[in-house]
């Protein structure tokens, strides 16, 4: 695996820099981050790291090492760096203060959060960039979304966020926890926190493009959700049958073959409009319900998809990204964990890590992306930035 590296004409020509750290050891991984970061002034370093490090060792050596640069950041479940996919990595991007003014906010407890309590949130970080854009906020502004993964307060929370952002487009990542289901965290201030999520709004000078894609193409075979726990994402039935049983009959599978792979390149979808949005599993039950990843309540209409091609799909968004900003000097990107496995399957990872690399995308594998108020599944979904000056 390559590793990611500054050197000092990316620092002194591109509006971003970005490290990796392989390292085990936090003091080493936190001062090879720093090292490489902090080549410029920095109005924020975004990382994204793996589960096995010490999140309270990782956290104080963040701290010494930072200072007073502000970090925000998030547990994964793989992560991408410059060289495509890797894992058990930190992951890291620097923001030149030059180009970007970058206001954050820390939602805590949100079983318990308000409507107010996010108005208040939002448009004090709305008031603190406008106070320091570096280009007018409509239309050269995009705000970033990291939630607590299994928090089942995503789809509340971005309709709040939403609500109130306005034009400001907003996508974002759920964290992961290597699919251990345990414990997913975010990062703010010098702690990682959990049933929480952050709110990063960044104003920039550059040119700058959203996106989200998936590669599902819907069949013809219907599962109706018969009854479900929506406030656990827990389905009962499909067809009247008890979930997993009946998922498992129209795959010709046993309950017991069921696994993430399985669930990754079997998807169920849910047609709003013309489009159809995957609703991915993320286990069985003892009782034989499925628990989901995204909102599920009795008697939606769940098609069976198949899964395209990921590589061809990535080449197609970035030669359209490339035709309105230019070659991108970074991508933010959020990732399905369904997607990456998917690419472990089917061994698509050298060519899809390529793709990554070509188009010098930073970012990791999700347990769920944002994007436009909604809360998705099994997309690829960030935010390209260019070199150039936005215009308008």
């Amino acid at each position: 695996m390559l590793t990611a590296k500054s050197n000092p004409a990316q620092a002194v020509h591109q509006p971003v820099v970005t490290s990796v750290s392989h390292d085990a050891d936090v003091e080493a991984a936190a001062a090879t981050l720093y090292r490489e970061l902090a080549v410029k002034p920095l109005s924020l370093v975004l990382f994204f790291c793996a589960t096995h490090y010490d999140l309270d060792d990782l956290s104080s050596a963040l701290r010494r090492r930072f200072g007073n640069i502000p970090l925000v950041g998030c547990t994964t479940a793989g992560e991408i760096c410059e060289s495509g996919y890797t894992s058990g990595s930190i992951t890291a991007i620097g923001f030149d203060a030059r180009y970007f003014a970058i206001e954050t906010a820390l939602f805590r407890d949100l079983a318990d959060f308000s409507f107010s309590d996010a108005q208040a949130l939002v448009h004090g970080v709305l008031d603190g960039c406008k106070a320091k854009q570096v280009a007018p906020i409509k239309g050269h502004s995009f705000a970033l979304a990291l939630l607590d993964g299994l928090s089942v307060r995503e789809e509340q929370l971005l309709n709040v966020l939403s609500a109130h952002l306005g034009s400001v487009p907003l996508l974002g990542g759920s964290a992961g926890d290597d699919l251990h289901f345990r414990d997913t965290h975010v990062y703010y201030e010098g702690q990682f926190h959990s049933d929480a999520a952050i709110l990063v709004l960044v104003n920039t000078r550059c040119s700058f493009e959203v996106f989200s894609i998936d590669h599902l193409q819907a069949t013809q075979d219907k599962l109706v959700v018969t009854a479900a726990d929506s406030a656990t994402r827990r389905v009962l039935e499909l067809n009247a049958m008890p979930a997993a049983q009946e998922y498992a009959q129209a795959l010709n599978l046993s309950v017991e073959q069921l696994d993430s792979s399985v669930f990754a390149l079997n998807p169920l979808a849910v047609k709003v409009g013309e489009r159809y949005f995957s609703r991915a599993i993320q286990k069985v039950n003892p009782d034989l319900s499925l628990t989901f990843y995204c909102a599920v309540e009795t008697g939606i209409v769940l098609t069976r998809a198949r899964c395209g091609d990921l590589v061809q799909g990535l080449e197609h968004l970035f030669k359209g990204i490339r035709s309105k900003i230019g070659k991108p000097s970074l991508v933010i990107g959020y990732d399905c964990i369904f997607r990456r496995l998917e690419s472990d399957q089917r061994q698509l990872n050298l060519p899809i890590s390529r793709v990554l690399c070509e188009n010098r995308v930073i970012g990791f594998n999700t347990y769920g992306e944002q994007y436009d108020g909604l809360h998705l599944n099994q997309t690829f979904t960030g935010v390209a930035i260019g070199g150039g000056v936005r215009n308008g």
